[in-house]
């Protein structure tokens, strides 16, 4: 004999919407979908009670979802673009890489990043396609003590003078270009050779591209160089290097900039430092220290 009860739930009304939805979960699901589910659940009705969209407005939302999942590829991913500019990618990075002060601070890991890049000598020029003025990055890594690290590892990658990256134009681009991964040496130091970063709109031809036109603002991202620091006990560290004198620092499209994040590029003119690097006059250099924080392993505390 079957001796389980019935569930009963009560029937939609307005008022209490949220609620009755709610109610539907099942007993048995484990705590955090529950905890997520629900509050997603209650946000969503609150805004749509506060918006009180109209029938075509809501099909219209609906579309502009369907649309954003249409323009998906492997290497165009709209529902990360539009995650990115709305600000929740940074909020949720923000969230979790909550680090002391002197720590280097995360942005976004974008969306060209690439696995297996191969190892480069100290020096080496990542600029394969000449385009661009020249700039020397000399950067070190360190913990939050003060310690150098030694045998970090460090990709790097950027765009062309173009505006894009070597993923986005192959058979364009040479295979490769402004893409470089290096080491700390026992003073933690790496240094290598590229192109000052600059400017450069997210892709926007697509549905997050119509949603930014419609809101009055534009796709420029502020001029950035990607970096992604790795090193055993120690986080992880995603993060970019801003220049300061791009002018949408203050209005990066996806929220990527934070005051600490923003170097200071000096514009060089000493021939000697040009003939010892191999460029011409003048040229950029820019000086930066990656501070690690030691990994602490601690239980999971959330809801």
């Amino acid at each position: 004999m079957n001796t389980s009860v019935k569930r009963t739930f009560p029937l939609f009304r307005e008022q209490d919407s949220a609620a009755i939805v709610n109610a539907r979960i099942g007993p048995d699901v484990d705590p955090r979908t529950r905890y997520i589910a629900e509050t997603v659940v209650r946000h969503l009705h609150a805004a749509v009670k506060e918006i009180g969209p109209t029938h075509e407005e809501w099909l219209a939302a609906i579309k502009f979802l369907t649309d954003t999942g249409n323009m998906c590829t492997d290497w165009r991913q709209e529902f990360i673009l539009l995650s990115d500019v709305l600000g929740v990618s940074m909020l949720v990075d923000a969230i979790n890489h909550r680090r002391p002060g002197q720590a280097t601070e995360n942005t976004i890991l974008g969306p060209f990043f690439v696995e297996g890049v191969g190892l480069s000598p100290h020096g080496t020029n990542i600029c394969k396609d000449g385009k661009g003025e020249p700039l020397v990055v000399r950067a070190s890594v360190h913990d939050t003590d003060g310690n150098p690290i030694e045998g970090a590892v460090i990709d790097v990658w950027q765009t062309n003078d173009d505006g894009f990256y070597d993923v986005q134009q192959k058979q364009i681009q040479p295979e490769g270009n402004l893409r470089g991964k290096f080491v700390s040496d026992a003073d933690g130091v790496f240094w290598f050779k590229s192109v000052k970063p600059r400017d450069y709109p997210i892709p926007d031809d697509g549905p997050v591209g119509k949603l930014l036109r419609k809101l009055g603002r534009h796709p420029n991202r502020a001029a950035h160089i990607h970096f992604l620091i790795q090193a055993t006990g120690y986080d992880t560290v995603i993060t970019h290097i801003f220049a300061p004198d791009c002018p949408y620092l203050a209005e990066d499209t996806v929220f990527g900039v934070k005051e600490s994040l923003i170097g200071n590029f000096v514009r060089q003119s000493d021939p000697e430092e040009a003939k010892s690097l191999g460029f011409e006059i003048p040229f950029w250099s820019v000086h930066w220290n990656f501070v690690l924080n030691k990994t602490i392993f601690h239980s999971n505390d959330r809801k």
